[in-house]
């Protein structure tokens, strides 16, 4: 139980998604080189990349790839095909702008649409990770944007 003076809603600072993934390297290169992520923290192992922790904005995420067989508690293998029924949702000052910026470095993403008052634009990440990019707007609801 929490005592009165722990105020669990002051203590909770930020969510970080931490995805498993099949090959660093890929991922990197749509995260960094694609989105834009710069790397923050990294875990080197035996001269190799093991885990990393990714910037974009205020926004955070974790990457880490799967090595088979190696009964660590944390990604140690996959079940099933990744990314299946995980999003996340960056919130924005301008998504159109994200869209721009990321279909101009060569990553496809859907086009910017709007659903619940919020510009949204998506893409899905090699392990099949889906994120989406929103900004609050006044256009009606179901536009979609054409430049």
């Amino acid at each position: 139980m929490i005592g009165p003076e722990t105020k669990t809603e002051k203590n909770v600072k930020q969510a970080v998604p931490f995805f498993g993934v099949t090959d660093m390297q890929a991922s990197l290169r749509f995260y960094q080189d694609g989105l834009g992520f710069t790397m923050k923290y990294q875990w080197i192992d035996e001269g190799k990349l093991r885990w990393c922790w990714l910037e974009l904005g205020d926004a955070a995420l974790m990457l880490q790839e799967f090595r088979k067989g190696s009964g660590e508690l944390y990604m140690s293998g996959a079940e099933g095909k990744l990314g299946t029924g995980v999003s996340i949702c960056f919130m924005c000052e301008d998504a159109i702008a994200i869209f721009r910026e990321v279909t101009a470095r060569g990553i496809e993403a859907r086009r910017p649409f709007v659903g619940n008052r919020l510009w949204v634009t998506g893409v899905v990440d090699p392990d099949g990770y889906k994120l989406f990019f929103e900004s609050p707007t006044d256009a009606p609801e179901e536009s979609v944007w054409n430049e």
